[in-house]
């Protein structure tokens, strides 16, 4: 026991010595817990609804009313007919559409039976099923009054009825929204870690002294680094591609090269991301830790990878648009289940162009002040 004291006041005089390290094992466990405990929930809020309402009657805005009124649902457009849901769920400005048929309020009134269609995008498929949810009991709950104040004591045959359709994933498995995140997400902790790994590991054996006093270039010696695990990533995506289409059957809707130029215009943001944690790192331990604690755990939840970004606070949300996996999990999952193209991808396409640019610079510039 008198050994293992010394050897635990060896790592605490270490610990201290190591300002940097010392901030990673206390403050980034407080800055987690604070973000990811908010962020970290499965609750359905606010989901954003579009209304194609054919019939614009009393009934049809009395209808309307009660999803207005929901903690549950946000009406974020008014379509003027059903061919214009397709773009709204495309984009994802909309998660479900209510379309009110234009006979509907003349088949209430007269005591018949009036059905109103419910479309949902099915790529979230746990949320999508919880929302489902929501509406079937809204409705529910607006025919039981409906039956209770105009209908016919005795009544058995409902008003109204929901006819719930679901769009890109119709048997909502949640396999097909998790293995495109999976994908990004592999990339993400392999070229990142691995690209941080090596140039520190340089410093640690002292050969990255030797390199900076030969011939070779400052970009020359960053390139020839990046790219070996940019390669591995390439490679990393053609393997999770094959298992995920032909082993887990998961649809590819969208274009295969198009995922490909995507997946590279990722890589600059986890191999700069890598090269940018290497410059503030003077172990392979700090590197790591810094790349677990403050860039990998916090993208992963706050990317949308786990949790719907819309159902976290309102103060957190803009902090996820500093996540490039974010950008990239909207990518994937418009390529594989809606089959959407550029024209609908290019705001993410270019934010993630726009991320893994200014981290490569950012990085490299502050290599050759470190290194050079």
């Amino acid at each position: 026991m008198h050994r293992v004291l010394h050897v635990m006041r060896k790592e605490l005089i270490e610990l201290r010595a190591d300002p940097r390290l010392f901030g990673i094992v206390i403050m980034a466990p407080l800055i987690q817990l604070t973000l990811l405990s908010y962020a970290a929930t499965t609750d359905v809020r606010d989901v954003p609804l579009l209304v194609v309402d054919a019939d614009r009657s009393a009934e049809s805005r009395a209808l309307l009313s009660r999803f207005e009124a929901s903690d549950n649902f946000v009406i974020v457009g008014v379509a003027g007919s059903t061919d214009e849901i397709d773009g709204w769920l495309d984009s994802g400005h909309a998660w479900m559409a209510l379309a009110i048929p234009g006979d509907y309020g003349t088949r209430v009134r007269s005591g018949r039976t009036a059905t109103v269609q419910v479309v949902a995008d099915g790529t979230d498929a746990n949320s999508t099923t919880v929302a489902l949810g929501y509406a079937r009991a809204l409705v529910g709950r607006y025919n039981e009054d409906l039956l209770g104040g105009a209908a016919p004591s005795g009544r058995a045959t409902p008003l109204m009825e929901a006819e719930i359709r679901v769009w890109f994933n119709p048997g909502l498995e949640s396999r097909d929204f998790m293995i495109p995140g999976i994908v990004a997400l592999l990339l993400l902790v392999v070229t990142t870690n691995l690209s941080a790994m090596a140039i520190v590991r340089e410093r640690e054996l002292g050969t990255l002294e030797q390199l900076n006093v030969t011939p070779i270039a400052r970009w020359e010696l960053i390139a020839g680094k990046l790219l070996p695990y940019g390669l591995i990533g390439v490679l990393d995506v053609v393997l999770v591609l094959i298992v995920a289409i032909y082993w887990f059957q998961v649809p590819m809707r969208g274009s295969l090269p198009l995922l490909f130029v995507m997946s590279l215009l990722y890589l600059l943001s986890t191999l700069g991301l890598g090269l940018f944690v290497s410059t503030i790192s003077n172990t392979q331990q700090q590197a790591m830790m810094t790349t677990t604690f403050f860039f990998l755990m916090p993208m992963i939840y706050l990317s949308g990878f786990v949790f719907p970004i819309e159902n976290m606070p309102s103060w957190i949300q803009p902090l996820t648009y500093l996540i490039p996996l974010r950008y990239f999990l909207v990518i994937l999952r418009g390529l594989f289940l809606k089959g959407v193209g550029l024209e609908t991808l290019w705001p993410d396409a270019l934010a993630l162009t726009a991320w893994g640019v200014g981290i490569l610079i950012l990085a490299t510039l502050r290599s050759t002040k470190r290194l050079g």
